[in-house]
């Protein structure tokens, strides 16, 4: 049997959906290798055409060119999912962009959308995603962008929202915030990629069905995490566009990787 690499992260919401593909738990014609790495890090693998299937911030599908293609199932979009700016005292976001503002990456969504929202950025500093609330609350930086559980934790770090972008894109579009595809490498056959495709629609459907099946597998990939903010997380970022990314979600996509400038 054919063996597949896929990059994913260890985020819940990826070990949740993906966790009966990697495990076996549904039908597929070829065995996958999971590789969890960093968002980031799968969107700069990307460039090089690592991994046969791989997560791909939406911020990062212009930059790989024709090397990829997105597939409808295993998405994270939605409505309320959008990536946040804190900082240590309240202010407006242009007040915020003045000083330096800690990124989790120049290729993420959420870079893209701090770029759209707010074009006039003075400086950046990249880190890990969960580095950045530990940077703003120490004076490292002046503000962060973050992403994933760090939207559940911020206030815990004594910081205060600057600007939810999810919220800022909504009203500005009226689309829900797309944040990152499933997408297999443009040289696997079509009849792969079918295959494929359905089984990760597969292995999120049996995620809703069996939410206890990967708690395990969750959680060794979450130790910092406390359970409730990894079931929130879940919630948040697995959803009905994860079966199936949805003609809204395609117009979303396409809004913002074609008609915005980074």
């Amino acid at each position: 049997m054919r063996t597949l690499t896929f990059g994913y992260s260890p985020c819940p919401n990826d070990t949740f959906a993906f966790h009966a593909l990697s495990h076996g738990l549904v039908e597929t014609p070829v065995t996958i290798r999971p590789v969890l790495l960093d968002i980031e890090e799968l969107n700069r693998r990307a460039h090089h055409g690592e991994f046969d299937l791989t997560k791909l911030s939406v911020g990062a599908f212009a930059g790989v060119g024709d090397r990829y293609r997105l597939l409808r199932s295993g998405a994270a979009l939605g409505y309320g999912v959008g990536p946040l700016v804190v900082a240590r005292t309240p202010r407006s976001l242009e007040a915020a962009v003045r000083g330096r503002v800690a990124i989790p990456g120049r290729e993420t969504t959420a870079y893209r959308l701090l770029r759209t929202a707010a074009p006039a950025i003075a400086e950046t500093v990249e880190m890990r995603y969960d580095a950045i609330l530990a940077a703003v609350r120490d004076g490292e930086v002046d503000a962060g962008l973050i992403i994933h559980e760090s939207r559940f934790t911020y206030a815990d770090h004594g910081l205060v929202k600057v600007i939810d972008l999810g919220e800022w894109w909504e009203a500005e579009t009226g689309l829900p915030v797309p944040l990152a595809g499933i997408c297999a490498r443009a040289d696997l056959d079509a009849e792969t990629v079918t295959a494929v495709e359905r089984a990760i629609r597969a292995s999120v459907q049996y995620a809703f069905d069996h939410p206890e099946a990967s708690r395990a597998y969750v959680r060794a990939h979450a130790q910092e995490m406390s359970a409730e903010v990894c079931a929130a997380h879940i919630r948040l970022y697995v959803n009905a566009q994860s079966l199936d990314v949805g003609e809204a979600g395609l117009a979303a996509i396409d809004r913002l990787v074609r008609d915005v400038t980074p």
